[in-house]
């Protein structure tokens, strides 16, 4: 078990090793099972993620049962079909794949929780727009998931993944960070870039608060999570460009830590403050707890 990013970045480059193939020998050992076992297991989280976004994004999209979300994955495909976008259409279709994974979700849908539920939009949203960008090979896309769920890995040894802990930083920030990571082995960086674009990512969300209007995991989850694909990338490319991280990641990772414990209970997804707290959240809480 790697206790730190350091010990992770420091084994894969003295073993000249992808961080990939750390993660894959470490759940052989882990769980027995054989190496094309835990490889069909990750394509099967592939495959859900697919799903998901290619339910999300067709016809009128999905849409939740309470109407807070829903729809909007298939407006910025219309979107991308007839305008230039001001922000690229690769930034673009990597929001789409995000939020329509998210849709799918508030939509209670099928979802590979990376690392949780709430943020399973931002890794989607990353990987398949790097397939078409990069022209990822099948075998390239599950290395992406290893390599992301290794960093993942220690950030919810080390920290925090869930907004009741940490606030939204802990959930889209660490799923921004870890995609970004994944973002760079595919690429062809070195692991020391991996974790100077986890570093980036994570750093950039630090204090994001957890405030779901109602409680529910729509409103403002499903859009985040189009902020923490396109956060990813950036670090990504910026890691990438041999940028890096003033902070250690390992001592960022801490700081996430203790910001996400030193916020008010109000804004680690209790649905009281923040946008949660708002009058006009406050009314579409009321209004729901009318109607179910």
């Amino acid at each position: 078990m790697y206790k730190s990013v350091e010990d992770l970045i420091d084994t894969a480059t003295a073993r000249r090793k992808p961080v990939s193939d750390l993660m894959i020998e470490q759940e052989m050992q882990t769980t027995g099972l054989s190496r094309d076992k835990i490889w069909q297991k990750m394509e099967r989280n592939l495959e859900v993620m697919k799903k998901a976004v290619a339910k999300g994004s067709q016809g009128d999209g999905v849409h939740s049962k309470t109407g807070l979300t829903g729809g909007d994955a298939a407006k910025i495909r219309e979107y991308r079909q007839t305008h230039h976008s001001l922000s690229g259409d690769t930034i673009m279709k990597a929001v789409q794949g995000a939020i329509a994974t998210n849709e799918v979700n508030a939509a209670m849908g099928i979802v590979c929780a990376t690392p949780t539920a709430g943020s399973s939009g931002t890794l989607p949203g990353i990987l398949f727009i790097l397939k078409d960008r990069i022209e990822l090979s099948h075998e390239q896309e599950v290395r992406f998931l290893f390599t992301a769920g290794a960093f993942g890995l220690v950030i919810a040894n080390n920290a925090c993944i869930a907004g009741a802990s940490g606030g939204c930083q802990a959930e889209v920030g660490s799923a921004s960070a870890i995609g970004a990571a994944a973002a760079v082995e595919v690429a062809g960086g070195t692991p020391e870039e991996s974790a100077n674009a986890l570093a980036i990512a994570m750093a950039n969300l630090e204090g994001l608060v957890c405030d779901p209007v109602a409680g529910l995991v729509e409103v403002p989850c499903v859009k985040r999570n189009a902020i923490g694909a396109t956060n990813a990338l950036v670090a990504a490319d910026m890691a990438l460009a041999g940028c890096t991280s003033r902070i250690p990641v390992d001592e960022v990772i801490s700081a996430m830590n203790e910001v996400g414990r030193s916020m008010p209970t109000a804004l680690r997804e209790t649905g009281q403050g923040g946008l949660a707290g708002t009058k006009t959240g406050q009314l579409l809480r009321h209004k729901l707890l009318h109607e179910m």
